[in-house]
């Protein structure tokens, strides 16, 4: 699997930035000058790739202990596929990061430069200083404030390999044999799991008790009263709905004793789980921990409904402002429908009957084969898949080979040529002919066959 080291000298936002992109709190961060001083490593997704990412310590020379760890910080950059070259945005361009930059380049090495902490148009304008290093591909970023990580991972996502598995083809022929003569997917009856997720004391008890019409699980004040997961079954419009209340979630650093089980068996829970409901605190402000959680909805392709709970003295101008706040921090949710309950008095919980009927619905939907391909056909008309160092990038079909959720592959004659940005354009193409409310959609570019694939890597 490829690697992706971030290297630069002390505090300069190094486990910040690998905290962010492993989307949790792996890495200590302080204000303390070389507080990383092994090198954390963590497998991480950059859309539908995955890679290790591995933060080193800090590069300094003011100590024997900071000589030692910057002498392994150089040697394990050599075998990095992809380097992250961070520097501090607050300050002038400094000559020790320049000689570093240069001993890098040696390598051979894609690098990036990872300008940190612009959070103002002074430090914009400042952070024009460090094109002197002559590093092409550059990048302003403010880990703190989440602004130009996207841009960041759009720009890393094409160097990476794709995930294919070698089996991935035989499951594709097996999987068409699900596939009655009409075209739709023939499923056996299943209950309909429905995983609830969210901070501690945002009321997921709450909601599963008056989800369930029963006083099912225990209420209290006493933040993470929650610790063994509350099954409840409901049965709705002939369909079996398997609800289940997990233990909220603190910040990692919160996290003590019998705690750290009840969060490895919420991921337990979400792994087997089809819908999550993901519950937010609408008297509270938004934090990073609930987009956090959030990614664990995401990290595990579910379905999702986004619900702010505690919504007693609120109106619909507050319901339209926070939905702008939640779109811009969760924006890999985007897919995701957001209701506002109030458990405590029962206000609108029963709309959430419907739309987890409705999503589940599409999570298991099989797309019309024929307007499929009409749409990516139209979609590549209307806008062309960029060249690849001059060759020619197509797609001549697609083709759907999974649920739970959507799941399609394009067969293409050089799929490690799709840009991300050009799929999500895809995507969007295909959500605005199917609803797909609630549902994540998956795309996968294949080659054709193992001559194409041969092809592809000369």
């Amino acid at each position: 699997m490829q690697k992706i080291m971030i290297i630069g000298r002390p505090n300069v936002g190094k486990s910040s930035l690998f905290n962010r992109l492993a989307r949790q709190r792996i890495a200590i961060t302080s204000d303390v000058s070389g507080t990383t001083r092994d090198t954390n490593k963590t497998e991480i997704e950059i859309y539908d790739k995955t890679c290790f990412l591995i933060d080193s310590g800090g590069l300094d020379e003011s100590s024997e202990l900071f000589k030692n760890i910057r002498e392994k910080t150089l040697k394990e950059a050599k075998e990095a596929d992809i380097i992250l070259f961070m520097v501090d945005g607050k300050m002038m361009p400094q000559d020790e990061d320049k000689k570093i930059v240069y001993s890098l380049m040696r390598l051979k090495i894609p690098i990036f430069l990872v300008i940190n902490k612009i959070d103002s148009r002074n430090d914009e304008k400042r952070s024009f200083e460090f094109n002197e290093f002559g590093i092409k591909d550059s990048f302003a970023i403010s880990v703190s404030h989440n602004t130009g990580i996207e841009e960041l991972k759009d720009a890393i996502y094409p160097l990476l390999k794709d995930n294919l598995k070698p089996d991935e083809t035989e499951f594709l022929e097996d999987f068409l044999e699900n596939f009655d003569d009409s075209g739709e997917f023939v499923e056996s009856d299943k209950n309909i799991k429905v995983g609830i997720i969210g901070r501690v004391n945002v009321g997921k008890s709450s909601l599963l008790n008056a989800l369930v019409k029963d006083e099912r699980s225990v209420v209290s004040s006493v933040a993470g009263t929650t610790i063994d997961p509350v099954n409840e079954t409901f049965i709705y419009n002939d369909k079996t709905i398997e609800f289940v209340d997990t233990a909220g979630i603190r910040r990692r650093g919160k996290i003590e004793g019998i705690e750290k089980f009840a969060l490895n068996r919420t991921e337990q829970i979400l792994e087997n789980s089809d819908i999550a409901l993901l519950i937010l605190d609408s008297s509270e402000d938004l934090t990073e921990l609930d987009e956090r959680i959030a990614g664990l909805a995401a990290k595990f392709e579910l379905g999702v409904i986004i619900v702010l709970n505690k919504w007693e003295n609120k109106g619909e101008k507050d319901f339209d402002q926070i939905s702008l706040l939640i779109r811009d921090k969760f924006k890999f949710l985007s897919y995701a429908p957001i209701i506002s309950v109030s458990a405590l008095q029962g206000k609108r919980v029963h709309k959430i009957y419907d739309l987890i009927l409705e999503i589940y619905a599409n999570f298991t939907k099989k797309l019309k084969t024929s307007r499929l391909n009409e749409v990516i056909k139209e979609a590549t008309i209307n806008h062309p898949i960029p060249h690849d160092k001059g060759k020619i990038v197509k797609i001549y079909y697609c083709v759907q080979f999974g649920f739970n959720p959507p799941k399609i592959a394009l067969i293409m004659n050089r799929p490690r040529s799709l840009h991300f940005s050009y799929k999500r354009y895809l995507m969007n193409k295909i959500r605005e002919n199917f609803d797909l409310t609630g549902v994540p959609l998956v795309l996968i570019p294949r080659s054709k066959n193992k001559d194409e694939n041969d092809e592809e890597k000369k």
